[in-house]
């Protein structure tokens, strides 16, 4: 889309279809699809009453709270965007200088896999769930201010273990690695 100009009420029509295709689009990447400023991106969304990236994730997250059955919504690190209880979900944290090393501005690594196991936990169709393994890797240091979308997908259930594979992504590329088995003590309780 990027060139030529393209009129206000087009754009309009073509900015509601793009963040309905997927409503965790920045404004900065509106900007550059549709060849405007960031303040053209923002005023347009304030006219068609789409709100702030923020927001609309925070809007989605909401109704997936809802869903999880192993752990408090409030348990879970980053803001889970989309979950299919029993198969598999998504999971967006925005980093931030308090999550680094103050040297070298790399993300902890605990803030890496908090994300990815509480997924791991959220993802599972069970009442309550422990870790039993975790078999990780980082693969690419991640910076403060840099978003990780984590992805999980639950792959075997067999009795009262779910084995589940989180892989983290920053952009396009993977960052970090994990298989988990969570174990349901439903029975124990």
């Amino acid at each position: 889309m990027a060139g030529k100009r393209i009129p206000k009420k087009e754009r309009q029509r073509l900015l509601k279809e793009k963040l309905k295709e997927d409503p965790f689009l920045t404004d900065e990447e509106l900007t550059e699809m549709f060849n405007v400023s960031i303040q053209t991106i923002r005023l347009d969304r304030l006219e068609l009453g789409i709100p702030e990236l923020r927001q609309r994730i925070k809007k989605v997250a909401e109704k997936n709270y809802t869903k999880v059955r192993s752990i408090g919504g409030t348990e879970i690190v980053g803001e889970l965007v989309d979950l299919s209880l029993g198969k598999n979900g998504i999971s967006i944290l925005e980093t931030n200088t308090d999550m680094a090393f103050e040297k070298t501005n790399i993300i902890r690594g605990h803030h890496i896999f908090s994300q990815a196991e509480t997924l791991a936990m959220a993802v599972i169709d069970a009442d309550v769930a422990l870790t039993g393994v975790a078999n990780i890797k980082y693969k690419k240091p991640v910076y403060a201010g840099q978003k990780l979308i984590a992805k999980a997908q639950v792959t075997r259930v067999r009795s009262n273990k779910y084995f589940v594979h989180v892989f983290t992504y920053v952009g396009q590329e993977q960052v970090f690695r994990g298989k988990f088995i969570l174990v349901s003590v439903d029975q124990e309780l």
